[in-house]
């Protein structure tokens, strides 16, 4: 949908005439008119007003052209999922659990600090990526490298074991390194790793996380 549609769509969802949208944007009537036709866009800072109003994202309102992603754990994300600041405002650039209210996550920068900052934490990443590859010769799974800060709430899978009980082995409120990766045998299944500085864990699953299946849980 293009950006004049999104506008005249969520102005009547928010039962606005022009007027009314355009004296809470600050802008004439002319101006929204001009949007809801096609003549023009507004303005990256009308486009930040117009944001928190109708409370989507200015990828949103300009008709996705972007794919985001969030920069901190490379998760999708949907207007839903996206961060913000502490006045409301969307951040684009992370996901609500590693960025929320104007800041990182507590969890993600405690392990940052314990770990000795932004030089240690590459190192700590690079020794888990080397013993993802060295130490658990799993068949099918493919060469680590790179892994991501992932919110426990997003990958704390539910996993059955032989003796029937379902166990979970992540913590929602924590952030773990991860990454998911396609199989090299090919299929519908791929594997999802995650580790802190306790244990490695492999798990394999269709898509959308569809019957997960544990691998290993290899304690460090």
């Amino acid at each position: 949908m293009e950006t004049k549609n999104i506008i005249s769509k969520l102005r009547t969802q928010s039962g606005l005439s022009q007027e009314a949208l355009a004296e809470k944007v600050f802008v004439t009537r002319q101006a929204v008119s001009r949007w809801e036709n096609g003549e023009t866009v507004p303005n990256t800072e009308t486009l930040k007003l117009l944001s928190k109003l109708f409370d989507v994202s200015i990828n949103t309102l300009l008709g996705s052209p972007r794919e985001l992603y969030c920069e901190c754990c490379g998760m999708p994300l949907k207007d839903s999922d996206i961060s913000r600041e502490k006045d409301g405002a969307f951040n684009e650039s992370y996901c609500s659990w590693c960025y929320s209210d104007g800041d990182f996550t507590m969890d993600f920068w405690k392990q940052y600090a314990k770990l000795g900052g932004k030089e240690k934490f590459e190192e700590f990443k690079k020794q888990l990526i080397y013993e993802f590859n060295t130490l658990l010769h799993i068949e099918g799974l493919p060469k680590v490298e790179d892994l991501y800060v992932l919110a426990g709430s997003f990958i704390n899978t539910e996993y059955r074991l032989p003796n029937g009980e379902k166990v979970k082995f992540l913590d929602d409120n924590a952030t773990y390194l991860g990454n998911q990766l396609e199989c090299e045998f090919g299929g519908n299944r791929c594997f999802g790793i995650a580790a802190n500085m306790d244990f490695l864990l492999v798990s394999t699953y269709e898509e959308n996380g569809e019957n997960p299946e544990l691998v290993i849980y290899k304690k460090r």
